[in-house]
């Protein structure tokens, strides 16, 4: 996802040491408006209508920047009468037709309502399978720092050629053509994308090449086909002068189609640099179960920008080098061992691709599951020791501005630790469990009955909890819903040991590893309480010898009984 924008922002606030500012502004009381309602609801006109399929096709004007398309929409009628056509300012919605029928329209905004039947009559509609072609065209908004803000990019490779792509999570897909922008509704039966293009260039999309055809004026239309679900904002073209290569990756569905489509001058850093891929496949496989997409393929695609998880057609621009642009976000020397990119994006595959949420307030299970993918992945290649390293050396990149959940029906996302923090509470759930096969199980359990579906993080909190056979509900408020980081706070009298949680919730339950000693080599766990509770030693302790396992994401804190005033 958008995980450059908030990297940048953090590593910003971090040289230059303005955290506190950031704090400050977040403080401010933000409003929201009908269009922000229109956007991020499922509101009165989006309900009686869902999304089937989307047919695309785009020919952009390289020299013009500007578009012209049309979307013809597959849905499904339930009593639609007046539909609202997201399409964002600059662009224009032309026409709306339905064989030989021409609908009313008018605008307000980003939004189109559509007058499909008249709202002041009385029908009997029997719910149907229906067909509107969407014609449109204009100035799509640009991108001017993709991905970190949304939009085409219009841009040059090296050798001076066309490269155009587009970026547009959380802006959204109706930044260029229209659509029923929100995440609750996918399209059933996935999407093709059709992409008119001068003929020395390549267009490039989602699921697998099904046609290519020679058009007039020395242009070529390239035809991807996506079977699957997919999100509207992971439909993307790219165009440039591409070449490709291929591998078959034998996984757990059997033979997976590998492609890689680069710049003609990248080939050969490309064959080095994604034998990443497959090992990122064998890992996740792992520990997620089976890729979801196989039937439209894995692809990596050169974007001229850093990178996103366009479902099937991973954006890659991380430089053929390691790490996240040659840098290292835990400090620690093992996130420089592998593509920082390919990793986390692809991550994406199985949270946010094929899990997604309804609503994007509840983004952590994009970002969480994927920023913890990580761990995952660094734990499988180079043990236990060095994924447990880098989830703590993450941790200077948290916040603690506002919550990870954000405002629900506004198209409001909550704070950037929706990666940092989220991924470390799931390594505590994972410590609490105290058997990774058994955790392990749950994220395959999780990808399995979350096949392809949109969810509320209620639904994945309490799937978890009851797969776990834990009620991790407290630790979810706690992390996800405040800012506050629990703090243990302890006090030791001779063999005597009181300890109890403060800055916490209510009813907060979660247990807690400990050592007496600095080598962790009298590690017990604790149950600590908003009460004092004691445990007692068979040693005498100088105030000092008291520690908590690093792998919860916690403060302490000693208590001075002589001093405390």
């Amino acid at each position: 996802m958008q995980i450059f924008k908030r990297f940048s922002i953090l590593l910003i606030c971090t040289l230059f040491g303005k955290l506190v500012i950031l704090a400050q502004l977040s403080k401010k009381k933000i409003t929201y408006n009908l269009s922000d309602t229109l956007r991020g609801s499922n509101g009165k006109y989006r309900q009686e209508w869902d999304v089937l399929k989307y047919d695309i096709t785009v020919e952009p004007d390289i020299t013009a920047k500007t578009i012209n398309g049309k979307c013809v929409m597959d849905f499904f009628d339930s009593g639609a009468k007046l539909m609202q056509i997201d399409l964002q300012e600059p662009m224009i919605l032309d026409s709306v037709k339905q064989k030989n029928i021409a609908y009313k329209f008018r605008r307000e905004g980003n939004v189109y309502w559509l007058e499909y039947r008249d709202t002041n009559a009385m029908y009997k509609i029997k719910p149907a399978y229906k067909q509107l072609s969407l014609y449109f065209h204009g100035k799509p908004k640009p991108a001017l720092r993709a991905p970190w803000d949304g939009g085409w990019v219009w841009k040059k490779d090296k050798n001076n050629n066309p490269w155009v792509t587009v970026a547009c999570q959380g802006l959204g897909a109706s930044v260029w053509y229209p659509c029923k922008d929100i995440q609750s509704d996918k399209p059933n039966n996935g999407a093709t994308l059709r992409i008119i293009v001068p003929d020395s260039l390549v267009g490039v999309g989602n699921g697998r090449l099904t046609e290519k055809k020679q058009m007039a004026n020395a242009k070529t239309m390239y035809t991807w086909t996506v079977k699957n679900p997919i999100n509207n904002y992971c439909i993307v073209p790219y165009i440039g002068k591409y070449v490709n290569f291929s591998e078959k990756y034998n996984g757990i569905n059997g033979n997976l189609d590998m492609d890689y489509w680069v710049l003609d001058y990248n080939l050969e850093k490309a064959k080095k640099q994604f034998t990443e891929a497959p090992k990122m496949m064998k890992a996740f496989e792992h520990w997620f179960g089976k890729y979801p997409f196989y039937e439209d393929s894995y692809k990596l695609v050169d974007a001229p920008h850093l990178g996103m998880e366009h479902q099937s057609a991973t954006a890659y621009g991380n430089g053929y080098q390691m790490g996240y642009e040659g840098k290292d976000w835990s400090g620690t020397g093992v996130g420089l061992k592998w593509d920082f990119i390919i990793i986390h994006e692809s991550g994406h595959e199985w949270f946010a691709n094929s899990i997604c949420t309804k609503d994007i307030a509840d983004m952590w299970v994009h970002e969480g599951f994927t920023n913890y993918s990580e761990t995952l992945f660094v734990d499988y290649y180079y043990g236990k020791e060095a994924g447990n390293n880098y989830l703590q050396g993450i941790r200077t990149s948290i916040a603690n501005d506002i919550p990870i959940i954000g405002p629900y029906g506004v198209n409001k996302e909550g704070s950037s630790d929706m990666y940092f923090k989220a991924g470390n509470m799931i390594h505590i759930i994972r410590q609490i469990t105290n058997d990774d096969e058994k955790f392990r199980a749950m994220l395959i359990g999780l990808n399995k009955d979350f096949y392809h579906k949109t969810v509320f993080t209620k639904e994945i909190e309490d799937y978890i909890s009851k797969k776990l056979k834990f009620d991790f509900s407290s630790i979810f408020n706690q992390y996800l819903r405040t800012i506050k980081v629990p703090l243990l706070e302890y006090k030791i009298k001779g063999e005597t040991i009181s300890y109890k949680w403060k800055d916490v919730v209510k009813n907060f339950t979660m247990p807690i590893k400990i050592s007496l000693d600095s080598t962790y080599s009298k590690e017990q766990w604790i149950t600590p309480s908003m009460d004092w509770k004691t445990i007692t030693t068979s040693e005498k302790y100088d105030g000092k010898s008291f520690f908590v396992d690093k792998n919860f994401y916690v403060d302490l804190k000693i208590i001075d009984e002589i001093n405390k005033k």
